[in-house]
């Protein structure tokens, strides 16, 4: 990540966001989520990063469901790169560095997957509503060690326009969202860590 290689894997607790919610009659149903998210399959749209420290990127990000991400940063920071595929996460700086972790171990893992359960038993650690947007909290329900993502989600139309990545190690890195605009076909060249690796020497 540009402020902190590390952004998407570690994190600080945030438990406070949803100990604060207000009354959830308007929330959308665990249910109806993962419908929802289950139909984002080849997509891109734009974001901006905010990372714990209060410093702020934008890019564009790609995702090819199944387990495939790319996050392509801009100007001054377009030399930075993360790449979900292969069962892997690779963060790539403009130093030639890069730092390969199995996908498995990050929270972003949670939306990637093939089918998204969001009612599967400890998954869902907190569900509730803010402003008019659904917000959960889920976790790796076999691994919660690993994490959790804060998911914000509009309604009329639903989409998901936020994500928070809370992890092990003290950090936080927030996701707004553009709306996604879908994708007839992208490369899965752009999502292997092993071509990203190879190309930068």
């Amino acid at each position: 990540m540009p402020q902190t290689r590390r952004g998407f894997l570690a994190a600080t607790t945030a438990t406070a966001l949803l100990a604060a919610l207000p009354a959830w009659a308007e929330k959308a149903s665990l249910t109806e989520l993962s419908a929802y998210l289950n139909t984002i399959g080849t997509v891109e749209t734009r974001f901006t990063q905010i990372n714990s420290d209060g410093s702020q990127s934008t890019g564009r990000l790609f995702i090819k469901r199944p387990g495939r991400a790319r996050f392509e940063y801009d100007p001054p920071l377009d030399d930075t790169l993360v790449v979900a595929g292969g069962g892997s996460i690779g963060i790539f700086d403009g130093r030639g560095s890069a730092e390969v972790y199995p996908l498995a171990t990050t929270p972003l893992k949670l939306i990637l997957d093939r089918n998204i359960d969001l009612t599967r038993i400890h998954m869902v650690t907190g569900h509730g509503e803010q402003d008019g947007r659904t917000v959960v909290q889920a976790q790796d329900p076999e691994h919660p060690e690993y994490g959790r993502i804060y998911l914000f989600f509009d309604r009329n139309p639903m989409r998901l326009s936020e994500w928070l990545i809370v992890s092990q190690t003290g950090e936080q890195t927030r996701l707004k969202l553009r709306p996604f605009v879908e994708h007839d076909r992208l490369s899965d060249r752009m999502f292997s860590v092993r071509l990203e690796k190879e190309a930068r020497g």
